[in-house]
């Protein structure tokens, strides 16, 4: 296999045969110009001038020719310009020679200073290079940190820095998804297997006993069972919509509403047209886990608030719940898997549902604010963009 020069090489090579190029041009334009400097003819053969200069002085002392004087000049002129011709030629070739040893010379060294000046340039791809080989799955730690002008190869320098950067936030967070969610699924099994202990330890349970360790199996059943549709839900959404479809929120969250178990909760809604293009599945996933949200972290008898409308080209749902105050600070953690606030902890919760909301937002082209409410509580508005409007519908 023919083996291909370098980039180095290629562009040492390049500005050579642009420097060799000029050169040789720059040599051939002197030396036309040098040889051409006069308009005056050149003779084809050079005269015997010095004997017929001769002939004319003796022809003037004597004054044999009355025109002596005359052919004389023509004699001297005709010499002069064959002399001139001569010197320039000689001229024009010494000024050959010399331009193409010279051109030589600086051609080698017009080589070694691209070569040079080739490798410099080139200094922060070997070191991008060598950052790509060094980042793996257990270390996204390098960066190249460029410095210099911004430049084209700084801009790459610091985009290939930004996806590192990317990376290592996406391999962190995901090592701890996959520890939480071990965690997660690993208690119900505790559970299950520490009632199962707890009656096989004796030696002749009674049915009531019995009864009571299937009723602790079902129960961490159901709560296995429950997680796991939650985490296949985030896998799916890793891989995007599959289902495009009209989708009008006020529609899905007046039936959230009637499906939902609101125990005490007084709900206000105010639902007009908010229709966007996506899985009328994940859409009815997204209003259901919000409206949980809402219901399970409230006070006793307290209120949620219900919005969908269409602003600024984006259909907005916004779910508010009374509540608990909330430091702003946890606003910023709330929409991560697993993640409890310090008084959420003792509900009966996995920690992904307002994960799910933001993984169906997201795969949906939108976004997911959540924000404090002064008296206690929790607001959150889902911004997706919207596709027109449809027909009015009943709060």
């Amino acid at each position: 296999m023919r083996r291909q020069l370098s980039a180095r090489s290629r562009l040492t090579l390049l500005y050579t045969s642009l420097f060799a190029i000029g050169g040789v041009a720059l040599v051939i334009i002197a030396y036309v110009l040098v040889l051409h400097s006069s308009h005056a003819a050149t003779p084809k053969t050079i005269p015997r001038a010095s004997r017929e200069l001769e002939a004319c002085l003796r022809a003037a002392q004597t004054r044999e020719v009355p025109s002596v004087i005359g052919k004389c000049g023509a004699i001297y002129i005709a010499g002069a310009q064959t002399g001139a011709a001569a010197q320039r030629r000689a001229t024009a070739d010494q000024l050959l020679d010399y331009s193409l040893v010279a051109l030589a010379g600086v051609i080698l060294l017009a080589t070694l200073a691209g070569w040079i000046l080739a490798g410099r340039i080139l200094r922060p791809v070997h070191r991008l290079t060598a950052a790509a080989r060094a980042a793996s799955g257990q270390n996204l730690s390098g960066r190249i940190a460029l410095k210099g002008p911004r430049d084209e190869l700084r801009e790459l320098a610091d985009t290939f820095d930004d996806l590192l950067e990317r990376l290592e936030d996406a391999f962190d967070s995901q090592r701890q998804f996959i520890a939480n969610a071990s965690h997660e699924l690993r208690t119900p099994l505790t559970l299950m297997r520490t009632a199962i202990d707890v009656v096989l330890a004796k030696p002749a349970p009674t049915r009531q006993e019995l009864v009571s360790m299937a009723a602790d199996v079902r129960h961490a059943v159901d709560h296995s069972e429950r997680l796991l549709s939650a985490l296949l839900i985030l896998a799916r959404n890793e891989r995007g919509l599959a289902v495009h479809e009209q989708i009008d929120l006020a529609i899905v969250a007046e039936d959230a509403l009637d499906a939902a178990d609101l125990l005490d909760r007084r709900v206000h809604s105010t639902l007009e047209p908010a229709v966007v293009s996506g899985d009328p599945v994940l859409a009815e996933r997204l209003v259901a886990n919000l409206i949980d949200n809402a219901v399970r972290y409230n006070t006793p008898a307290g209120e949620i608030w219900l919005c969908t409308r269409t602003a600024a080209g984006s259909a907005q749902l916004t779910v508010a719940n009374a509540g608990p105050i909330i430091s702003p600070a946890d606003t910023d953690r709330i929409l991560q898997p697993f993640e409890r606030l310090n008084d959420r902890v003792s509900h009966n919760g996995y920690g992904l549902g307002l994960a799910i909301v933001a993984s169906i937002a997201t795969i949906h082209g939108g976004i997911v604010s959540a924000e404090p409410r002064g008296e206690g509580g929790l607001c959150v508005t889902v911004a997706i963009p919207s596709t027109g409007p449809v027909r009015m519908t009943s709060a």
